[in-house]
């Protein structure tokens, strides 16, 4: 296959999605012909800085695809570790394209938004003689047992809390909620508190407060959130910014650690296998995910690889909230599901939400239907060419494979085509990584238990 001038060579394909193009393929066939180094850097809060260095071809007639390629490295590093600040060095005419592109008009408005709002501060794009170097900061999360903990889960459809003493859930609850359609921000409060005070009710006292929620945190407050899709601004600022501070000072000055759910299910994850160096991958609603690094401890990265380029293909999906294409939401989620639908032959009743046209396809697996087999199969090829693309990155050792969608019979076989794929196409890496779906074990660590390991006193 051919994009952009640049022939990409690939054995395997996704049976219902024949002109997909693995993005990692597409980077190791554009880099053989380039020569002209570029150093990107991208800064986001405390000073820290990552820095990704690599080349691109410098000539006329590569033009267009060294302003492609260039373009899906910054995408990436800004979902993946965060920033706010883009230093280019090397190449003028890029550093022009990329800063007209990350303005008010241009066609990255809605990344320069985004990221302007999460860390507050005015998103820039900067020419530089040299870069500046690269600054990481990670801090330890979480496996603290002792005490009386209450951990709390923040789901879209369910919040689940428990109450731990000395690192045994003496309690545990589940309520459904509808966080996502209330525009009442009293309505989360009091849900929150609401559970919390359940699990409070099973101990002798709270000693320290641990929240696993859907979204971006900084400092224990919510940046953005899905959770409070439907909150105005001015109630946004006021009233959620701060809810969990809030929430735990019912309970006294006992310390709160909020964190994002897909680092809480990387260190479940890492907890259940008793190791580190592991990205949690939940596949459901949306692609959430979580890393836990080589010490154990949480990065600070934002790690929205839903929004992460993963296919080169001119003709892939748009995301209907970034207005991009090619990411990662598409291809690891219920939507993956939804989009693949209709060529395995399977039509959806579009009255369904996609919760439910999910759950049709996972009937038909259920019943072996080889239609729907074929669904899963092509999730499995786009996570093996994934996770090659995704290993460059985090260098991680373990996948902890989670959601919805690879619950049953379907999530078995995207692990084994996953598997099938990183041998085959990947062969360097394929050994080193162990990609798995969780045990029983992480089962009954579960997510809010987990939470409530977060703080330590």
């Amino acid at each position: 296959m051919k994009h952009l001038g640049i022939d990409v060579s690939v054995r395997n394909l996704p049976e219902l999605d024949p002109n997909y193009i693995p993005l990692f393929p597409f980077y190791e066939s554009f880099l053989k012909g380039a020569s002209k180094p570029l150093d990107i850097a991208v800064e986001r809060s405390a000073g820290q800085v990552a820095v990704y260095k690599t080349f691109i071809h410098g000539t006329p007639e590569m033009a267009e695809a060294d302003l492609y390629y260039v373009d899906r490295i910054i995408k990436t590093l800004l979902w993946l570790k965060g920033g706010f600040k883009v230093y280019i060095a090397g190449d003028k005419a890029i550093y022009e394209a990329i800063h007209k592109a990350y303005s008010k008009e241009g066609t990255r408005a809605f990344d320069e938004d985004f990221m302007a709002g999460v860390y507050e501060h005015p998103f820039e794009v900067v020419y530089c003689d040299a870069v500046p170097a690269e600054v990481s900061k990670s801090e330890a999360i979480g496996r603290h047992m002792n005490g009386c903990r209450i951990g709390f889960d923040a789901g879209g459809s369910d919040r689940k809390v428990s109450a731990v003493i000395d690192g045994e859930p003496v309690f545990s609850e589940e309520v459904v909620w509808f966080p996502k359609t209330n525009s009442d921000p009293d309505y989360h409060y009091q849900g929150i508190v609401d559970a919390m005070k359940s699990a409070a009710a099973h101990m002798p006292r709270v000693d320290a407060i641990g929240v696993s929620s859907a979204g971006i945190y900084i400092d224990n407050r919510t940046m953005v959130a899905s959770l409070f899709l439907k909150v105005g601004k001015k109630d946004f600022d006021a009233k959620v910014k701060d809810i969990y501070i809030r929430a735990a000072k019912e309970f006294g000055d006992v310390p709160i650690v909020v964190a994002n759910d897909g680092d809480v299910s990387a260190l479940a994850g890492a907890m259940s296998l008793e190791e580190n160096n592991v990205l949690g991958i939940a596949m459901g609603t949306s692609e959430a995910v979580g890393f836990v690094d080589d010490k154990g401890n949480i990065t600070g990265w934002l790690n929205e690889l839903a929004f992460v380029p993963v296919d080169a293909a001119p003709t892939a999906m748009v995301d209907e909230w970034s207005g991009d294409i090619g990411c990662g939401v598409k291809y690891f989620s219920q939507d993956s599901v939804i989009k693949l639908a209709p060529a395995a032959g399977i039509e959806l009743d579009e009255s369904l939400s996609p919760a439910e046209k999910l759950k049709v396809v996972q009937g038909l697996m259920e019943k072996d239907d080889d239609r729907a087999a074929a669904i899963y199969r092509s999730i499995g090829v786009y996570l093996g060419h994934a996770l090659r693309l995704y290993y460059h990155f985090y260098g991680f050792k373990h996948i902890l494979l989670l959601g919805r969608v690879m619950s049953g019979k379907g999530g078995d076989i995207v692990l084994a085509e996953a598997k099938r794929v990183l041998a085959e196409e990947y062969a360097d890496i394929a050994s080193k990584i162990n990609p798995t779906l969780p045990d029983e074990k992480a089962r009954r660590v579960g997510q809010s238990v987990a939470a409530a390991s977060l703080p330590e006193f």
